[in-house]
């Protein structure tokens, strides 16, 4: 199939197509994201600190069930009842739109509640996953390597890893339980990403100009600068006008609100994934991402060119990861509190024109930064209160071109590809009735295949995988015999009871809601309630409604139960009918041979894949499958007298190689 007709396929599979572009890519997940932000709140100088909690004790009247009266309380556990200001930029992108539409979710909805319990959750599963397995000493007094310690170090890294994605896996699924729109919220755009350098020679202060500058894609460090401004200046009309008790803590919530927001922005240009920068389609940017948050990447922050850190990413944040950041972050809550105490100089001239909402940008749906309204806009004297917060953050990748760091791909995307099996089968029996004693065959499959990687749309535990196969098989004639006659036994294969065929071999795999099929018989669906459908494809690729079907890592592979995700069909016969020999139907008269058709039907069980590599746009992996079957004749004749022909049932193991090359 070629390029125009693998597109063609993803368009005809358009509603699942799109979650390809959808997959979000978030920086550090929501328990290191809270942590970042209390280091940066209790980093505070004892002045500031208090000046920070007295802002939040306004900002709680009239929310106190709701908002935690400690601003960032480090001791919080499983199951908290409150949210408190930490735990905004967590919330921030990930879990709302906008900083208006966070506080909102906040203050009002029930089911933020739910989702700071997933994460308290996975934060103490992640507690005791180390993110770089102790290493043993390596090699002998020669310098030789030591075989044993390096698989020993080999398996240790792969049950961290493992481990690390089943964690991951359970708090995906729980978080879009509980926020339906998790997966696909921040799929139109990059601003959880650092914009990519144009060239080498662009200094701290070209680069932030560019990042905020309108009609500039949305980026990370555009999307902070953008709301933190909003924060200051609305902390500048605190110190300089005087506002009734009601209309002042309106304020306060709204610039706390702005400011936590700004901060998910900020805090995500320390994860590694996110300064490789943005460029390249929807499967290079999530690959890269994930490539390098999990093996670190080494950069160089603006302030200080001459020396480098190494950066990891979400899920492996480490202390000294969580300490850069908070850096920033201090700097960045110091002018926010220093605007609203009236401290010269702020940087940030008063600004009446400061709205007393939150900001309402959306920055799901926005592709690029518009001209701020006049009156708000970026001044001369806010450039070096920017500066000074870009200051330690991470200096970004180059984008396309020389100089750019590797690039990875997840397996998202339109793909054509080769499957090639072998599988052994115990059949019940044989075709006619009387046959009735077991035996084994065995297959070889191999097909052409196209459809659409969806792995991944929300973490590598996930399997949306759809694609549609052709190709030819042939089976072994089959152990068992026509008869338990001397002369049955002694006539090899040309006596078996299934005996030697090829078929047209098709098979079809998609992920499914609740029943198998209804992801692609809904797909309509889409052109009526969009949202609806894309929620249920990304339930779907991610175990079900009822998740029994999700993938789980271990040291030596992946296990996933898939009944119903994945049906073979093979028609046998076609165009030159297959024989078989029947046992005779009266003692003393002949067997009789019979011209007959079957349709076989396949249905994988349970799956088990050892390894799955991935190389620039190919992927090959190598997967063990438990199936059960069905070989119904479709159609017979033979000269009188007549032929009882029945199902044969059968079990068997298969291995797959399957290799994709993905557009």
């Amino acid at each position: 199939m070629n390029a125009a007709g693998v597109r063609g396929l993803a368009r005809g599979l358009l509603p699942l197509s799109l979650l390809t572009v959808a997959a979000p890519a978030f920086a550090w997940v929501y328990p290191e994201h809270r942590d970042i932000a209390v280091l940066g709140v209790q980093s505070l100088d004892d002045e500031r600190r208090a000046d920070f909690d007295r802002l939040w004790a306004e900002a709680r009247v009239g929310h106190e069930s709701r908002l935690c009266e400690q601003a960032a309380d480090r001791m919080q556990g499983l199951e908290p009842s409150c949210i408190d200001w930490a735990a905004m930029p967590a919330i921030a992108g990930d879990h709302s739109c906008s900083s208006k539409d966070m506080l909102d979710t906040v203050t009002g909805s029930e089911w933020i509640l739910a989702v700071a319990d997933v994460a308290a959750q996975l934060k103490l599963d992640l507690a005791q996953i180390p993110v770089v397995p102790q290493a043993d000493a390596a090699g002998d007094e020669t310098g030789a390597a030591s075989l044993i310690p390096d698989l020993r170090r080999r398996m240790q890294s792969e049950s961290l890893r493992a481990k690390r994605l089943n964690a991951l896996r359970t708090s995906d699924l729980r978080l879009q339980r509980a926020d339906p729109a998790y997966a696909t919220r921040a799929g139109a755009n990059n601003a959880h990403f650092l914009l990519a350098r144009p060239s080498v020679d662009i200094d701290q202060a070209d680069y932030a100009g560019l990042a905020v500058h309108a009609g500039t894609e949305l980026n990370a460090v555009g999307v902070y600068g953008s709301f933190h401004l909003s924060a200051v200046q609305k902390a500048t009309r605190l110190a300089n006008e005087q506002l009734s008790p009601e209309d002042h803590r309106a304020l306060v919530r709204s610039l706390l609100a702005d400011e936590a927001f700004a901060l998910h922005f900020l805090e995500d240009t320390y994860a590694a994934g996110h300064v490789a920068g943005t460029w390249g389609d929807a499967s290079q940017r999530k690959g890269t991402h994930d490539h390098y948050n999990e093996n670190g990447l080494e950069v160089f922050t603006w302030g200080r060119p001459g020396r480098s850190v190494v950066l990891m990413g979400d899920a492996h944040m480490r202390p000294e990861d969580a300490e850069l950041a908070a850096r920033a972050v201090r700097t960045s809550l110091e002018q926010l509190v220093d605007a609203a105490e009236g401290r010269a100089p702020t940087g940030v001239p008063y600004t009446p024109a400061a709205p007393a909402e939150p900001d309402a940008f959306d920055v799901c749906k926005g592709t690029a930064f518009s001209k701020r309204p006049e009156g708000l806009r970026v001044t001369a004297e806010a450039i070096p209160l920017f500066n000074q917060v870009l200051q330690s953050t991470p200096v970004p990748g180059l984008g396309a071109g020389l100089g750019s760091v590797p690039r990875f791909r997840a397996e998202l995307g339109p793909f054509i590809g080769l499957g090639g099996l072998i599988d052994a089968r115990y059949v019940d029996g044989g075709f006619e009735s009387t046959q009735q004693s077991g035996g084994m065959t065995a297959g070889l499959d191999l097909s052409l295949r196209a459809g659409v990687g969806l792995d991944g749309v929300i973490g590598e535990s996930g399997d949306g995988l759809v694609f549609a196969a052709v190709g030819l098989r042939a089976d072994t004639a089959s152990s068992n015999k026509f008869s338990s006659s001397k002369l049955a036994n002694q006539g090899g294969s040309i006596s078996a009871a299934i005996p030697a065929r090829t078929g047209l071999a098709m098979r079809l795999r998609a992920p499914f809601y609740l029943v198998p099929g209804d992801v692609l018989l809904l797909a309509p669906l889409y052109l009526l309630a969009p949202d609806a459908y894309t929620s249920m494809a990304v339930t779907a690729s991610n175990g079900g409604l009822l998740p029994w079907q999700v993938g789980w890592a271990t040291p030596i592979g992946r296990f996933q139960f898939v009944a119903g995700r994945e049906l073979g069909v093979t028609l046998y016969g076609i165009g030159s009918s297959d024989q078989l020999i029947a046992p005779a139907a009266t003692a003393g008269s002949p067997p009789r041979l019979v011209d007959f058709e079957s349709i076989s039907f396949d249905l994988p069980i349970g799956e088990y894949r050892p390894y799955r590599s991935f190389a620039g746009n190919q992927s090959s992996t190598v997967l063990f499958q438990l199936t059960a079957g069905a070989d119904v004749p479709s159609s017979h004749s033979v000269v009188s007298p007549p032929v009882d022909l029945g199902i044969v049932w059968s079990v068997g193991l298969r291995m797959i190689f399957d290799w994709r090359y993905y557009q």
